[in-house]
């Protein structure tokens, strides 16, 4: 027999309590899974960066002439660096704070030479020069670091400033690398899109079924499930925000340019989407609990509620077509499943008669209009989908 514990909304199945066996079981399966997946999708740049610094000390030591060129083979890695993307603004830190820290500790050391007391005033003045030039706290590690290292370091046989220049072919080779690489922009951002839509699909056959059912449960569990999105739309702008700065400096990318203007308008009017499907969500749990809706009301609601989500589903789809016209067709598809789930919203009609379904319906009707503005409609049209009231 399965055991049930109440809650405000309801009754739900007793979890049991796992052993620390199967607690650290899991544990190390997720681990293992999570760092699997990581070592899985960090290949390429892996691969990418290796050769990139390769290539630098390469051509410090043989085009160049200099001996151990450590640090040009360090000015690409710290400038790469390890995030999912690298950011042309991180990229230019890194590397001109390292080439500037490594050029300070090459000139204080021609006049003040190698020790302790020369490495703490090497490194306060660094340090002092990076506040002075840039807010950024990367440069100004980045320019710390590669000034003390100069100096404690043996001084190269190639000259006071060779590494300087090491330094100068290094942050070269980054920039070449993040100027050059393909980003796959349009794969990259579909997919955060989908971790949007994916979820409000979700709330919206949940809700249809709390409505069918009656279980006010079952739409509590999708205003969390909303309420879980905040951080996929945070991420999503961090996405779109690094995509637009990948097609505005990389020529590989550029033709890309139109489709993140598509897409952060999207985003965009899917935020104030999504965040007026919580308060429905909301909505519907009290309505629920109270009993408030008629049997009719509840069930054309829920039809409805089964008909947005279909429609959500295929703008979900528009946005990973891979050719700009289907792209477009598939924006016109979900406008058209969007709009004839909008012509329905009609309060007296869908609500069935009551005043709180009537209200549910209004609560609706701008969420609506924000998905049809997501398809690139304009507001005035997007609004002209809904029927008078």
């Amino acid at each position: 027999m399965e055991h049930r514990h109440s809650t405000a909304t309801g009754t739900l199945p007793q979890v049991e309590e796992l052993g620390l066996g199967e607690r650290l079981r899991r544990f190390v399966g997720r681990r293992a899974r999570a760092g699997w997946m990581r070592t899985r999708s960090s290949a390429g740049q892996a691969a990418l960066t290796t050769i990139a610094a390769v290539a630098a000390y390469w051509f410090a030591e043989a085009v160049l002439g200099h001996e151990g060129p450590l640090f040009a083979a360090t000015a690409t890695l710290v400038g790469l660096g390890w995030g999912r993307e690298p950011k042309l603004r991180r990229v230019l830190e890194v590397s001109v704070g390292c080439t500037l820290g490594i050029l300070i500790g090459d000139a204080l050391m021609l006049g003040l030479g190698r020790g302790m007391w020369q490495a703490a005033i090497v490194l306060f003045v660094s340090i002092m020069a990076a506040r002075f030039l840039d807010s950024g706290p990367i440069f100004t590690t980045q320019m710390s670091l590669q000034a003390v290292l100069v100096v404690l370091l043996p001084a190269p046989a190639d000259g006071p400033f060779s590494r300087s220049l090491d330094a100068v072919v290094g942050a070269c080779c980054a920039l070449i690398v993040t100027f050059l690489r393909p980003h796959r922009t349009q794969r990259s951002t579909a997919k955060r899109l989908q971790a949007l839509y994916d979820p409000m699909v979700s709330i919206l056959r949940d809700l249809s079924t709390a409505l069918r059912t009656q279980e006010s449960s079952t739409a509590w569990m999708a205003l969390i499930t909303g309420r879980g999105t905040q951080s996929v739309l945070d991420e999503l702008r961090r996405e779109v925000q690094m995509a637009r700065e990948v097609t505005t400096y990389s020529p590989l990318e550029r033709r890309q340019k139109g489709f993140v203007t598509v897409v952060a308008y999207a985003v965009d009017r899917s935020d104030l989407a999504i965040r007026s499907l919580r308060i429905v969500a909301r909505r519907v749990v009290s309505l629920i609990d109270s009993g408030s809706l008629t049997d009719e009301a509840a069930e054309s609601l829920s039809s409805w509620f089964d008909e947005a989500a279909d429609a959500v589903q295929i703008l979900n789809r528009c946005f990973d077509e891979p050719t700009p016209a289907g792209r477009r067709q598939g924006r016109l598809d979900a406008r058209e499943a969007l709009g004839a789930a909008a012509s329905r919203l009609h309060p007296t009609h869908l609500g069935g008669g009551s005043l709180h379904g009537e209200a549910l319906v209004m609560l609706l009707r701008p969420m609506m209009v924000d998905l049809l503005e997501a398809t690139g409609a304009d507001h005035e049209e997007a609004v002209g989908y809904l029927p008078g009231v």
